[in-house]
């Protein structure tokens, strides 16, 4: 959910796998948000496009608070994911087992832990000190890649592309300046202010029923100024404008497919420029979602190398189906109609009950046959008799 919600917000997200030592001695996954993520550069190897550097700011906890033991000190600190050349590695860590790397390759996976040199000032040069380097093991040998995944709302490489709610931002920053002209506006021209003419200027004029204005002035006026004209109407229309842009551009997202006919080059216009919105979000996440647990599983199994890790071993899916609506009654007939006249399996009927939420995503076809077999239908009464 949080993932989702970064890609969503900010178009991006990464995910860093690693491994926890004793007494856990199991993989572990950090969540990065996308302003944590200050650096990144990839190479070719092995015809194979990779990631060579990735720099993550954290803050790592210090020690508690002389005068407060319940207070423990945050202090920035920065991740430096990298590849080097065999040979240049520094002290091993994290003991775990072979590491998946494939002939020729030469790099070895890195990490280094920068934090601020205590008492310089954060503008100056130098400001920052390596305090420790870490070489991740697996099975005792070194991996030969970097285990940080990008997520992203089209694909999951490290280039940064365009927020979802970019143009939905915008709108709504419009929104509030067209407000706050407005509410600016009726501040100073709602209330009606009183004018007179003809009175004393240093007489005190006050309004109520128990107040009487009394001059001996011929031609002296009293009245109150009102504002009239179109100014703060057109702050209206234009509010009403954007907040139906709002509308629009915040429906787009979870638009659904028209349930009438229409054209082929219809339906494909609207499928490339309104379901890929959502859906393509939910695809992108799906996909390295299941990078993830890839390099999850190959951390604790025996597979030379994470892409050795397939769909048979390890498969997550994020729900794609974002249509409240159900199969209507007729198109519940026809399938059943299908099934009987043997144009569609029963396996392919359960699949669409499914899909149009008739049945629970999580029930199979052999546990709904079951659930029939254990609980059977009602036979049809024979005319004249009575049911029992």
């Amino acid at each position: 959910k949080n993932l989702v919600t970064e890609v969503v917000s900010v178009g991006r997200a990464g995910t860093l796998v690693d491994w926890s030592g004793a007494p856990e001695n199991r993989a572990c996954l950090s969540a990065y948000a996308a302003e944590s993520i200050l650096n990144w550069r990839q190479i070719r190897v092995g015809g194979q496009i990779k990631l060579s550097l990735v720099v993550l700011a954290e803050t790592a906890p210090g020690e508690p608070k002389a005068d407060d033991p319940f207070v423990i000190t945050q202090h920035p600190q920065i991740r430096v994911l990298k590849l080097v050349p065999d040979g240049e590695g520094h002290a091993l860590a994290h003991p775990m087992g072979e590491g998946g790397r494939r002939p020729g390759e030469g790099l070895t996976y890195q990490v280094e832990l920068w934090q601020p040199v205590p008492g310089k000032a954060r503008k100056k040069e130098n400001q920052w000190r390596l305090v420790n380097t870490i070489t991740p093991l697996r099975l005792g040998k070194p991996l030969a890649a970097i285990p940080f995944i990008f997520h992203g709302a089209e694909h999951s490489r490290p280039d940064v592309a365009k927020s979802p709610i970019e143009d939905l931002v915008a709108a709504n920053l419009d929104h509030y300046r067209l407000n706050t002209d407005f509410r600016h506006g009726v501040h100073f021209t709602a209330l009606p202010t009183a004018f007179v003419t003809g009175f004393d200027k240093n007489a005190q004029l006050r309004i109520g029923s128990t107040t009487a204005w009394v001059t001996d002035t011929l031609g002296a006026t009293a009245s109150f100024l009102e504002f009239k004209g179109d100014g703060l109407s057109t702050f209206e229309r234009a509010l009403d404008r954007v907040e139906r842009l709002l509308a629009v551009l915040g429906s787009r997202l979870l638009e659904s497919q028209k349930r009438v006919s229409e054209s082929a080059e219809a339906l494909a216009i609207r499928q490339v420029g309104e379901s890929s919105i959502i859906a393509g979000i939910s695809a992108s996440v799906t996909a390295s979602l299941n990078e993830v647990l890839r390099w999850v599983y190959w951390w604790h199994s025996t597979e030379a190398a994470p892409g050795d890790v397939t769909a048979e071993h390890i498969s997550y899916q994020l729900n794609s189906d974002f249509e409240a609506s159900m199969l209507s009654a007729t198109e519940i007939a026809a399938l059943v109609a299908a099934w009987q006249s043997g144009a569609i399996s029963r396996d392919t009927m359960l699949h669409n009950f499914r899909t149009g939420e008739i049945l629970p995503p999580a029930r199979t076809n052999e546990q709904e046959l079951a659930l029939i077999q254990k609980d059977p239908p009602p036979t049809s009464p024979v005319a004249g008799s009575v049911p029992r």
